[in-house]
């Protein structure tokens, strides 16, 4: 018997020409621990990450205009509201005042399409 809570499914996010390394990213909803979440998806060196859009100091999302991540070297990302900044590949805390990490959610990229994908507490929302 298959457990449902674990398996995993691929959910159609964006075309891949819609992310560009360092730049917009493109925004999505989940729900995580049964609860409504934004999230974004980033290119970073020619990779695609995803992450929920919240600030691992302060539970708030993240961006300083509607899906801009990135700080202005497009190295790091980056909080508006506390300056925290994060490795774009791990979401590890680089810096300023955070507590942990961001929530990462898994990609995948292929055939021109990026795809995000659910987990035991991550599911897409409920149309």
């Amino acid at each position: 018997m298959v457990n449902e809570s674990t398996v995993t499914r691929r959910i159609a996010l964006c075309n891949s020409t819609e992310l560009v390394n360092s730049e917009l990213a493109v925004p999505f909803d989940v729900i995580y621990h049964r609860r409504p979440c934004a999230a974004f998806a980033i290119r970073y060196q020619d990779q695609v990450y995803a992450y929920l859009n919240r600030c691992a100091h302060i539970p708030m999302e993240m961006d300083y205009q509607p899906n801009r991540f990135f700080d202005s070297t497009g190295q790091l990302l980056m909080c508006a509201t506390h300056g925290a900044t994060y490795h774009p590949k791990t979401g590890a805390c680089r810096g300023g005042p955070c507590r942990g990490g961001l929530i990462k959610i898994d990609t995948s990229e292929f055939d021109g399409m990026v795809y995000w994908h659910t987990a035991p507490n991550l599911s897409p929302p409920v149309s």
